[in-house]
């Protein structure tokens, strides 16, 4: 892999990370204004415990930033029900 390569590939990995990152914090304040509580309070209780950031928002960023924001919320707050998450 020539180095032009390599540098756009590190490109594209902060880019991911960016949007990844775009997207988590719309889920925490799009769940905080759901649930009526503020965005501190929603983040300290889905990265603790299970940490459902890291174990569910993030790797399943591909399937769920290209659907609607309510298609979103219900399922994000689905899966938080499962893993018995709450907030």
């Amino acid at each position: 892999m020539s180095r032009g390569d390599l540098m756009k590939e590190s490109l594209e990995n902060k880019l991911n990370n960016i949007h990844e990152l775009e997207f988590t914090l719309f889920c925490i304040e799009s769940l905080a204004e759901v649930l009526h509580k503020d965005g501190a309070s929603v983040y300290q209780g889905l990265s603790s415990g299970k940490n459902f950031l890291q174990n569910y928002i993030i790797p399943e960023y591909e399937a769920l930033h290209t659907q609607g924001k309510e298609y979103i919320l219900q399922e994000l707050l689905s899966v938080m029900k499962e893993w018995g998450v709450k907030l």
